[in-house]
């Protein structure tokens, strides 16, 4: 259990805030992140590593020469911000390019690609390299939806070694793309993790069980089973491994024997000899294997074994030196460039002054009042919403909604104090929330936020088809973000009943009130309705049967957060035409 921490909230914070002053020789902190204390001599490849905290030491604990350029920090488990990736971006790019580089998480590809946008837009060359390592996560004719886990440890070196000896960026990523098409890995849990302030772990085994096949988020294995002599873990886990052996691999591969967070150095070298032999028989050579804590996942018991066949392109980029606070191989020499410590620009421009009628700004404060009812339902439902995400994912759906909306809030009613209409209020909310909570939920909800404020503008209080429109305009912009559809077991599942309902309602006559109420209804009884499916996206999909039975916290917050909106949103609206149902 995580045991030290003041406000469970501030945690990751907290954490890269004193790794950051304890390897200050190394890094500095910056929006979003931290960076090499030293911009290079020369122009060079950025190699950006990220994704949420809880992995030390991935990601920042990587940071340095030979490795990573800079690492986005997200919270606990969840996906940084678009904002966060842009920000870590400007402080690393030394004038040839970036590359983001990160496990296959919805949440990750969607703010990373944001990010990208945002930068190609300015005129900096950026790519990802995404990481499809977790073979337990889908067949292999299903490669590309595989989850990134400790094979993240393996691409990270191979492209920051790539970049440091002064690859381009093309190259730097066509090495990644390589070293990931070539690393397979399998792990298993023993038992769960528990963050910080949580009484509970997010997942149990029973006495005498482990899970195998886990992610690296708190997830539990795909399927549990005895739990085996360290001789029997270590068959199984190169059985699996070697049985997705790429075509024409080589005899050569670097291997990892990662611990999860608790399991000690001392049982990993028992499992180590009967891992190294079973290699060693297949006919495979070693080369400068690592056994240790690599990618954990907070407390979690666990462990994971990682093979990448090496070939004469990838092997000498993985012995190649390096010096991180965390990791360390041969005599790499230090960055030599300029000392900086100037905090990198968050990118923000200069806030103009808003503008909007006195229609739109009376309208404004029934969207914050909105807004403030869906902070208090999600703080009241955080714990029972967590518990939901724990059955099949990492725990943080609760977390995560609480960080969003209380960021949201906060956004909403500095803009309204600042004078601005019911639209650019929204808009900030959306993209505060975007901005602090992360992950899948915070790009979705902060994305159909400002959709939805777009469409109500700044210029009048909205009559109801102009309020159908932005809910309309919110799920739109939703789907078209997470490729969710009906029965996927997403968020949309209550969102699209909802909107649906509602446009069909107003276009009926009637008051957006009663209108907005039945919508809110039919998404409860649809979001419910989810504990039949299966998960076709996201997190839960690799622990489908684990969700059967429970509804999907995506849903259910949804359509939580729209009930207690909807008397706020429709205070100053009317309908169209006259005659309105009641």
């Amino acid at each position: 259990m995580t045991k030290i921490f003041n406000d469970p909230s501030e945690f990751a914070e907290e954490a890269l805030a004193g790794f950051c002053d304890v390897h200050s020789d190394l890094v500095r902190q910056v929006p979003g992140g931290a960076v090499r204390r030293y911009r290079p001599a020369q122009p060079k490849v950025a190699v950006l590593a990220g994704g949420g905290s809880g992995h030390y030491p991935a990601f920042a604990g990587l940071i340095g020469t030979g490795f990573a350029d800079g690492a986005v920090v997200g919270n606990i488990f969840t996906s940084p911000s678009a904002q966060q990736a842009y920000a870590v971006a400007k402080a690393a790019d030394s004038g040839a390019g970036v590359v983001f580089t990160y496990g296959n998480y919805a949440g990750d590809v969607m703010n990373f690609g944001m990010a990208s946008e945002r930068l190609a837009a300015e005129g900096i060359a950026v790519e990802n390299v995404l990481v499809t390592d977790d073979i337990a996560s889908a067949p292999p004719s299903e490669s590309a939806k595989r989850r990134g886990i400790a094979g993240d440890f393996t691409v990270f070196k191979v492209m920051g070694a790539a970049a440091e000896n002064g690859a381009g960026l093309a190259e730097v990523v066509r090495l990644g793309r390589k070293a990931n098409d070539l690393t397979r890995t399998i792990g298993s849990a023993f038992a769960g993790c528990t963050f910080p302030g949580a009484e509970a772990p997010l997942f149990t085994l029973p006495k005498g069980q482990m899970g195998l096949g886990l992610g690296i988020h708190g997830e539990p294995g795909l399927h549990d089973t005895d739990l085996p002599s360290a001789e029997e873990l270590g068959q199984e886990l190169v059985s699996r491994v070697l049985s997705e052996t790429p075509v024409n691999a080589g005899k050569r591969i670097a291997v990892l024997l990662n611990g999860l967070g608790s399991t000690k150095h001392e049982e990993l070298f028992v499992l180590w000899g009967t891992v190294a032999p079973l290699l060693r028989a297949a006919g495979y050579t070693l080369v400068m294997p690592e056994v240790g804590e690599l990618v954990t996942s907070l407390d979690m018991a666990g462990v994971s074994l990682t093979v990448t066949w090496l070939d004469e392109e990838l092997e000498p980029l993985w012995t190649a030196p390096a010096e991180t606070p965390a990791y360390r191989r041969g005599n790499a020499a230090r960055d030599a460039g300029a000392l900086s410590g100037e905090e990198a620009s968050d990118g923000g421009a200069a806030v103009a002054a808003f503008v909007a009628t006195d229609a739109s700004r009376g309208y404004a404060a029934a969207c914050v009042a909105a807004i403030q009812a869906a902070q208090a339902s999600l703080h009241e439902a955080e714990e029972r919403l967590g518990r939901m995400d724990a059955i099949a994912g990492d725990g943080d759906h609760g977390r995560g909604m609480v960080r969003g909306v209380d960021a949201a809030t906060a956004a909403a009613a500095a803009a309204l104090g600042d004078g601005a209409g019911a639209g650019d209020v929204l808009a900030a909310a959306g993209d505060a929330w975007a901005d602090k909570a992360g992950g899948t939920s915070g790009v979705l909800w902060g994305a159909g936020l400002r959709a939805f404020g777009e469409t109500v503008g700044n210029t009048t209080a909205p009559e109801g088809a102009v309020l159908a429109a932005a809910v309309t305009a919110f799920a739109d912009r939703i789907v078209q973000l997470g490729k969710a559809e009906i029965g996927d077991k997403t968020m949309v599942d209550a969102l699209l009943p909802f909107a649906s309902a509602f446009s069909r309602e107003v276009a009926n006559g009637v008051s957006p009130i009663r209108a907005w109420e039945t919508a809110a209804r039919e998404s409860a009884a649809a979001a419910e309705a989810t504990a039949d499916l299966l998960p076709l996206k996201g997190r839960a999909r690799p622990l489908a049967e684990k969700s059967l039975g429970t509804p999907d916290p995506g849903a259910t917050s949804l359509a939580m957060v729209f009930a207690v909106m909807g008397a706020h949103f429709t205070a100053r609206t009317t309908v169209a035409q006259t005659g309105a149902k009641s």
